[in-house]
């Protein structure tokens, strides 16, 4: 599944002329009879595929044992594009009957028939180190060098054949059936704010409106409905995370957070490394900006429903689609011409999806489909300067799935804690390019601010929520958790990371519910942390002049899945094991928010 932006809520009217995208590049709709053709004609070369190599991959020489991955590719690219366009039309509309039998039906086919695959990848991971090592010595499977490295990885916790096969089959009863339900609850859900029911994502918008009233009258609503519906959030949190303890458990992982880890290529050292260096520096970033905007706001205490406040001097002017495409398009070439090439394609053809509609999936996210067609992103844009953000974030992640294509449907895709790097980076560049053109003091501090809130919510925020599961799953190993003891622990982790400026009202414990990163991706939620901190460091190298820095970068994006975090830093003289480098990322955010107080009205 595609990556997401943390929190970027729809808003409740729609602005004209908003892109909406064409997904005709996958298939003419869920009717069109080439879906059931590509679907036959898998299942058909999966059967082969497997009467042809099943037990046999011993035997076969280095050049055969290439072809055989090639062939498992192609397979494994035309699924790809089903799922990927099942998923795009479940995005756009989750409430939808119809849609969601399609999405449903073509999981269920599809996993039937990646079972006749699983075989292959669990017998290349039975060949010992020597025999695969000896099968690529000049052979051509020595281009399959990286996707094989990546592959072993998980050797070590690899089952018998039918077990794995039994667990791949029942996904669809299991995982990802809850997954669905949790989707289409969140879907479902209205929020009754001022007299009209609105969805969840209308609501959550709700948060940053300028009116205080406002804002509480939304964020104690979308806390009661929440409240009301919490025995059955705790029940899918529960089940889901009892189901990873039992899968974790056969599989031998030492704790719950080390699939996450291994699945993004990354040491456990250097994960802890970073949750502690934010964690140790909350006082100095959120607990410091949040006593910050209590000054700005003239309160004593913010409550919640004050986090994403706009400041009092912000006019909140509305930023237009085309002036929003103008301002990202101009950061992107004014830092390479071959980078703005390349996210010019997502505007000159449809693949954006920015309308406001009910029932679409809130957030953001790019999803990279297949190699051989072209990623798609989705936002809901309501014209404020973070969604400009947002925009130049998930442009970030198209460029990059655009440009590690190259290396095929099996090494294209780049580890979470890297797949961050160029969103990241494309924000950084825009948001520089706009503080650089704004000469009006009062809107720099108020672009100021909202570029340190948003790293807040991307850093501080996130590793929260890292927090939140690690204490949530290793809690479950215990026995099921009330819904009142995953509110405590909610509560617990906000209060540790926002600090003294805030008072929690009780509807608070509920907000845990709606996170869906918990439910479909467990730990995911550091990797934007992780991104965020390394964007930091390579973009101060930028700033500096490093030498060759935009084809070194651009090589870093080509890379795909192919290379390590620790490869792809080297040519920056950087090292994500080393703990001075988490620290070089967040005194950036630091920095702004120095130049925030200097600059306190």
């Amino acid at each position: 599944m595609p990556t997401a932006a943390p929190e970027a809520p729809v808003a409740q009217a729609e602005p004209a002329a908003l892109p909406a995208w064409d997904l005709s590049d996958l298939y003419p709709g869920m009717d069109a009879p080439q879906i059931k053709a590509d679907l036959d004609r898998a299942e058909a070369e999966a059967r082969r595929f497997s009467d042809a190599y099943k037990g046999k991959l011993a035997t076969l020489s280095g050049a055969e044992l290439a072809e055989a991955i090639a062939e498992f590719e192609r397979i494994e690219e035309i699924l790809g594009r089903v799922m990927s366009y099942a998923q795009l039309v479940f995005a756009e509309d989750a409430t939808d009957p119809k849609v969601g039998r399609f999405y449903q039906g073509c999981n269920e086919r599809v996993t039937a028939i990646s079972s006749h695959l699983i075989f292959f990848t669990l017998e290349l991971n039975r060949l010992e180190d020597g025999e695969l090592e000896a099968k690529m010595r000049g052979t051509p499977l020595a281009r399959w060098r990286p996707w094989l490295r990546d592959l072993r990885v998980f050797r070590p916790h690899q089952l018998s054949d039918e077990l794995e096969r039994l667990l791949h089959e029942k996904d669809v009863t299991g995982r990802a059936a809850w997954n669905r339900l949790f989707d289409e609850t969140l879907a479902d859900l209205r929020i009754p704010v001022e007299g009209k029911e609105l969805t969840l994502s209308d609501a959550l918008n709700r948060l940053s409106d300028p009116d205080r009233a406002r804002r509480e009258a939304a964020a104690r609503a979308i806390g009661s409905v929440l409240g009301r519906n919490i025995r059955l959030f705790g029940l899918i949190t529960n089940t889901l995370a009892k189901d990873k303890e039992i899968i974790d458990t056969w599989r031998h992982y030492p704790r719950p957070e080390s699939f996450r880890n291994r699945a993004n290529m990354v040491e456990d050292e250097v994960v802890e490394a970073l949750v502690s260096a934010v964690t140790a520096d909350y006082p100095r970033l959120s607990h410091r900006y949040y006593a910050l905007k209590a000054r700005w706001l003239g309160l004593e205490k913010l409550e919640y429903w004050d986090r994403n406040a706009p400041l009092p001097e912000d006019d909140d002017r509305k930023i237009p689609w085309d002036e929003a495409t103008r301002r990202v398009r101009a950061a992107y070439r004014a830092f390479s011409p071959e980078l703005a090439d390349i996210g010019d394609r997502f505007f000159t053809h449809a693949w954006i999806d920015a309308r406001l509609k009910p029932g679409k999936t809130p957030g953001a996210f790019a999803h990279p489909t297949v190699p051989s067609a072209h990623p798609y992103l989705l936002l809901n844009y309501h014209e404020r300067a973070r969604d400009v953000m947002t925009l130049a974030h998930e442009l970030g992640h198209g460029v990059h799935q655009i440009l590690a294509a190259s290396n095929g449907y099996l090494m294209s895709s780049t580890p979470l804690t890297l797949a961050e790097t160029a969103s990241v980076f494309g924000e950084m560049l825009t948001f520089r390019a706009m503080l650089d053109e704004e000469k009006d003091a009062r809107r720099r501090r108020i672009l100021l601010a909202g570029k340190v809130e948003d790293m807040l919510n991307t850093v501080v925020r996130q590793i929260a929520f890292y927090r939140f599961e690690q204490q949530v799953h290793h809690e479950r190993r215990s026995g099921e958790l009330p819904a009142d003891r995953l509110g405590e622990i909610w509560l617990s982790v906000q209060t540790e990371s926002l600090g003294p400026a805030f008072r929690f009202a009780d509807e608070y414990r509920y907000y845990w519910a709606y996170i869906p990163h918990f439910i479909h991706s467990p730990f995911y939620v550091y990797a934007y942390a992780f991104g965020d901190c390394l964007v930091n460091a390579l973009y101060q190298l930028y700033r500096e002049g490093h030498p060759g820095f935009e084809a070194k970068y651009l090589e870093l994006l080509r890379a795909g899945g192919t290379k390590r975090h620790k490869e792809l830093l080297a040519p920056f003289g950087l090292d994500a094991s080393d703990p001075a480098f988490w620290k070089k990322g967040l005194d950036v955010i630091a920095g702004f928010i120095d130049e925030l107080e200097k600059d306190m009205p």
